[in-house]
This record gives C-alpha cells, structure tokens and sequence, in this order.
C-alpha cells in the first residue's frame, strides 16, 4: 500500500523508502537518509518530530557499538585487516596521466578515486575524462538524493556538455555534418571509469538526441568568439537541467525509457566539477559537495584552501540569493529549520522538479505518467507554501584558480567525506601520504583523562601504525580509513574501522552517508615552467 501522507518530508536520500516501498524510485528496503550529524538535525529533507525515535545519532556510536543486547548472540564478530581492506578497496580507481598527450604538457599527474557506500545501492557517482578535442581535464562527484537514478544521469551525461561548450564552431560543424552524413564522429572525451561506474545503455539514444540538439543551436547561435571556460560551465549546467525537465514533460513512447526519465527528474543530484587545462583549474559547484586544494608550505607544513562554497542555508549569501528571488511575503517561509521550504537541504541541485515545476505542471505529469508514477504518493506530494516556483536552480558557483607550484593536490568529495572530517586533517593526511613525509602532531586527548600507562599504549601504537600507514596503494582509499576508522585521538582505530564497516545496511545510513572521493595530484614542475612562461 502506498505511504500515509505524513510520511511525505522524509524525502531526501530515500528516507521514506524503508517505511512505504512504493515512495522511493530506487526500490530501496531502508532507511537511508540520514546525515551524520543527526545532533543538528542535518537531514537531507527533513524528519516530521514524530519520527525522531527511528534515528540515532551519530554522536551515540561508541555506546550502540558496545551495547550488549544489540547482537543476537553474545559473540561479537570484527573484520580481519584483509576483510577491512577488501572492502574499502572495492571501488578504488586510479590514473596516471601521461607527460605528454600530444597537444600540450599536462599539469596533472594523476589521480586516485574510491566510493564507500552507506545507501544500498550507493547514490553517489563521480566521474573522470580527458577532453579530446580540446585541452584539458574534467573531473566530479555528484552527490544523489531521493534516489540514484539523477546523479546517475548526471554523471554520464554532464561532462558531454562541457566538452560541446568548449568546442569551437567549426569542430562542431564538422561533428554535425558526420552525423548528417552518418559517418564515424570525432572522440569527444576520453573516459577513465571504474568498471561499477556504468552507463545507462537503454537511454543513450535520447541522451545523444538531447545533446545533438544543444550543439546545433550553439551552431546557430556561432558569435565567432573564443568560448569562456567559466561561461561554457555555467551553460553546461543549466541546459543539461533543462533537457531533464523537458524530457520528462515530453515523455517517451518506450515505458522503460519514459519511467526512466521521471525518475531522473522527480531525484536529485548535487555536482561538483574540475576543470584543469594547464595552470588554469576550474571548479563548477552545485549543493553541498565540496573542492579543496592542498598547499605545501615552505616549511612542509600542509594547509587546506576552499574552492567551492556549501549552497544551504549555512552560506548566508546563498539565503539571502534564495530570498532575493521571491516575493518579500513568502520570506518565512523560504527557508525554514535551515531548509529550502523547510524540506532540502541544498540550494541548488539537478533534477528535483518537485521545486521546480508550477503545481498544474506536476499534476498533469504524474496523471498521464506510468502507473507506477501515478501510484507513488511522493510524486503526488506539493511542498509547503509552494506559490512561485521555481526554487531551485542547478546554476553552478564556478570558481577560478591559477595553480601554483605549491598547489600539490586538489580534493573533490561528497559531504560524506566533510561531515566526518575538517578540511584541514584532510589536507594533512593527504599530503603526508603524497609526499611519504608524516608528520607526528601532539597527541591530543581532548578533555579525557588519561594514565601515563594509557600515554605510553597510544604512543606505542602510534610507533608500530607508522610503517604500515602507507599500505593504501590509492589516496582516496587512505582518506575514506580515516575518515570511517579515526577514533577521539585522530589515529585509525582498526576496531572502530571493523565496526563500521560491519554494521548492517538498515543501520549503516544512520551512522554515515555514502562517501565518495576524487584526489588529483598536480606535476609542480609543469606548473612552475608554465609560470615561468608568462613571466
């Protein structure tokens, strides 16, 4: 039977699918909603007061962990070390890229990705292509709500965009006249996937059909100018939204492809994407995920530099954006226990035309839709004081930054990663395992009380965890141990580690949320010598 109605604001990450199976686009069996800051309440849609008991928070897990009447036998069961390792290497992708790729020296050495699920399925998806007809790369994660199928789509068809954007007219002319002609295109990009980052074979025919579209009116609308990096992101963005929307208005006469494309747009999905061609790095922003750059100090020291900014309702300018385009009497009500109509927690996101669409819109959609769509008590749902719509733009933040020869690495990760640790002991511990370089910091005990027997265990640990430290053979893989096994002292807690990682799939979301990472190291000499050339 489909959900009881006051079931509706548990909407983000497929919170309502453990409770009606036939809310949730994605068939999840779970609650897997939660943000880890349960303690704030940083929900991504959020909770009604009533369903406050179905969660724990975060900040309660060493006494969930070691509750006795939790396990159903007495025993208690740890992952081995090479359990551990399994898991948390499954995913893990890595690229080298070449000195030379025939166009020009590239300022990117390589880099190193990996995703730790907690939803099932995992509702991130991140993304890495070299642009082929064009210089430079792209990188992103993207980061799903209410479901998989928006960051899914997203992430296959996105960097397409970009790369359309970037071409020049007579390139494009030349892909356009082979498609005319049915002759072999041009490579546009060149992929660097992980055999689990998939693409949607059934749809690639509509996605190419969209795409063509939006390269034939960049053909029209030729103004003979050089395109801007930071333009063409922007432009990427919006039309890759605007082709989700419209092609679920227009529907599909195929049923798969037609539930397929208002799965996509009735979902969500945040994005953050890299740009680097040469010293030029790039980052387009949308939601809550995150850039960070890692900058080697002259004293080897590691310090961290933000280059996106969170779209919630913690940017002040962002509520304040939000408020500027709605009427002055709807201001209550726009942003509400720090949520856009006191539901989503991002301000910006793709797909999610529940704030996008007028209310006529959304009923004339769900009724003439499958029946599935009609069934689903979500799709039916209208947000509260829903008057002037729309709400929510996917519109990146884009940010420019000129690499510097101390700039060693670049960070992209889902909130994931960033609810669990500060940017700053990301930065540290990145760097420490680029460089093989660790630098031992003062142990702190923050207010514990410790023995000097106590002391002496936590530095002999230390001692014996410093030549196994670097056993990840990827950066990102080392940054998600810390990240899920670092215990109150800021070292890796094997236990801890085993723990999490053996909590089973109804309980996991509740600790944690899905965590996806991409580390790009930069080659300092090929930005030092493109330095040097502008000088």
């Amino acid at each position: 039977m489909p959900a009881p109605a006051h079931l509706f604001p548990l909407i983000r990450n497929c919170e309502i699918s453990r409770i009606g199976s036939t809310a949730c686009y994605c068939h999840h069996k779970h609650l897997c909603c939660l943000s880890s800051h349960f303690a704030h309440s940083h929900f991504r849609y959020a909770p009604q007061k009533k369903f406050a008991a179905l969660y724990r928070p975060k900040e309660h897990f060493n006494h969930f962990i070691h509750a006795r009447d939790y396990a159903s036998t007495p025993q208690r069961f740890y992952l081995t070390p090479a359990q551990v390792n399994s898991i948390l290497k499954a995913n893990e992708y890595s690229f080298k890229v070449p000195e030379f790729d025939g166009k020009n020296v590239s300022s990117v050495l390589g880099f190193d990705s990996n995703q730790l699920p907690a939803n099932a399925p995992i509702e991130d998806r991140r993304s890495a292509a070299t642009c082929l007809q064009t210089r430079g790369m792209l990188l992103g994660v993207f980061d799903g709500h209410a479901g998989c199928a928006c960051a899914q789509a997203v992430s296959e068809r996105l960097f397409y965009y970009i790369a359309v954007s970037l071409l020049p007219h007579e390139t494009l002319l030349e892909i356009e006249n082979a498609v005319e002609n049915g002759r072999a295109l041009l490579p546009i990009l060149q992929w660097h996937k992980h055999p689990n980052d998939y693409f949607s074979k059934e749809a690639s025919k509509l996605y190419f059909n969209s795409l063509r579209t939006y390269w034939q009116e960049l053909i029209d609308l030729n103004s003979g100018e050089t395109t801007d990096v930071r333009e063409a992101l922007i432009n990427a963005f919006k039309r890759l939204d605007n082709d989700i929307s419209l092609e679920a208005q227009v529907g599909d006469p195929n049923s798969f492809l037609n539930y397929l494309v208002l799965r996509v747009a009735f979902s969500g999905s945040t994005a953050c994407v890299a740009h680097v061609d040469g010293v030029d790095l790039h980052i387009a922003n949308t939601g809550d995920s995150r850039a960070m750059l890692g900058v080697q100090e002259e004293d080897g020291s590691w310090s961290a530099v933000n280059l996106s900014y969170d779209h919630n309702a913690q940017n002040e300018n962002e509520v304040e954006r939000v408020k500027m385009e709605h009427p002055k009497s709807e201001e209550k009500s726009l942003v509400k226990q720090d949520r856009l109509l006191g539901l989503l927690m991002p301000f910006r996101a793709f797909g999610d035309v529940k704030f996008k669409w007028s209310i006529e819109l959304q009923k004339r959609v769900v009724e003439s839709g499958p029946d599935q769509l009609n069934d689903n008590e979500y799709t039916k749902f209208i947000p509260p004081n829903y008057h002037t719509p729309p709400y929510l733009t996917a519109e990146p933040e884009v940010i420019h930054h000129k690499l510097r020869p101390q700039d060693k690495f670049l960070v992209l990760a889902t909130d994931g990663l960033w609810e669990t640790m500060h940017r700053q002991d990301v930065a540290r511990i990145v760097g420490e395992y680029l460089t093989g370089v660790h630098h031992q910091q003062p142990i702190a005990v923050g207010g514990y009380k410790v023995t000097l027997g106590q002391m002496h265990g936590l530095l002999t640990e230390r001692r014996a965890k410093i030549s196994s430290v670097f056993e990840d053979q990827n950066a990102a893989t080392h940054l998600i141990r810390h990240a899920v096994g670092n215990n109150e002292f800021g070292t890796v807690d094997h236990e801890r580690l085993s723990k999490m990682l053996s909590l089973p799939e109804e309980l996991a979301r509740m600790y944690r949320d899905d965590i996806t990472i991409i580390v790009v190291q930069f080659n300092s000499h090929v930005i030092g010598a493109y330095q040097n050339e502008e000088l």
